[in-house]
């Protein structure tokens, strides 16, 4: 069985690959830094001492990472809409990343915290360091900068699975990729184009976060580290 390959067929929709790639990183975007946000806030949460609080983080961190994403998102956009809080489709699908992100961020996170010797708080103690300074400089940078290799795949991760927002009729690059291929019937060459622009995402990612590295942990660039 010969088959005839045709990526011409896909030359009027260009625009559309376009659209959905850059739908993909933002969605990516917003999720990576709202979630990075919840995910510092409850790292701090599950070493606190108020009981309480641990528990109520430790709920929201093992609900997430122990159910499927695609389960998360459906919740989200089908469950909380038929008590009436419908959301729209790109709103809906940035809430369900940040939860997502917010969990295993929170996790990845509260591991670099935990490696923090704690000779090093007590001589920060010792310095008449306020509590604000210790996290800030002493646990927290220290703690993101030895997991800074972690939180990017996670994140790179996460930008992968976009492609799951597909399923509530998202608009991002695996969304417009099912619509073209029902248009023009060339499922090989559409999915071939698609997985070559994920590929590229993905390496503009990885520089972007290498960048971004050098520049925040003088450190790793001393080194000559990235992600």
């Amino acid at each position: 069985m010969q088959y005839q390959f045709d990526f011409a067929a896909l030359m009027p929709y260009w625009q559309d690959f376009l659209s959905g790639a850059l739908t993909t990183i933002e969605i990516t975007v917003f999720s990576v830094i709202i979630g990075l946000a919840i995910g510092i806030a409850c790292a701090i949460a599950r070493r606190s001492d108020v009981p309480l609080l641990r528990t109520v983080v430790g709920i929201y961190i093992e609900a997430v990472r122990n159910t499927p994403f695609i389960v998360q998102i459906f919740f989200i956009f089908f469950g909380l809409s038929s008590i009436g809080f419908r959301l729209p489709i790109l709103a809906a699908s940035v809430f369900a990343m940040v939860i997502n992100v917010g969990a295993y961020t929170a996790e990845i996170i509260r591991a670099g915290m935990d490696s923090i010797h704690p000779s090093q708080i007590e001589a920060a103690e010792a310095l008449g360091l306020s509590k604000l300074q210790i996290y800030r400089d002493i646990i927290l940078l220290p703690a993101i900068e030895r997991v800074y290799p972690a939180l990017s795949s996670q994140f790179i991760l996460m930008m992968l699975s976009t492609s799951i927002c597909s399923q509530i009729s998202a608009e991002e690059l695996t969304g417009v990729a099912n619509n073209i291929q029902s248009n023009t019937f060339r499922s090989l060459e559409t999915y071939f184009v698609v997985a070559l622009l994920y590929i590229a995402i993905t390496y503009l990612m990885r520089a972007a976060f290498f960048g971004l590295g050098l520049i925040a942990f003088p450190r790793r660039r001393r080194l000559g580290l990235g992600v």
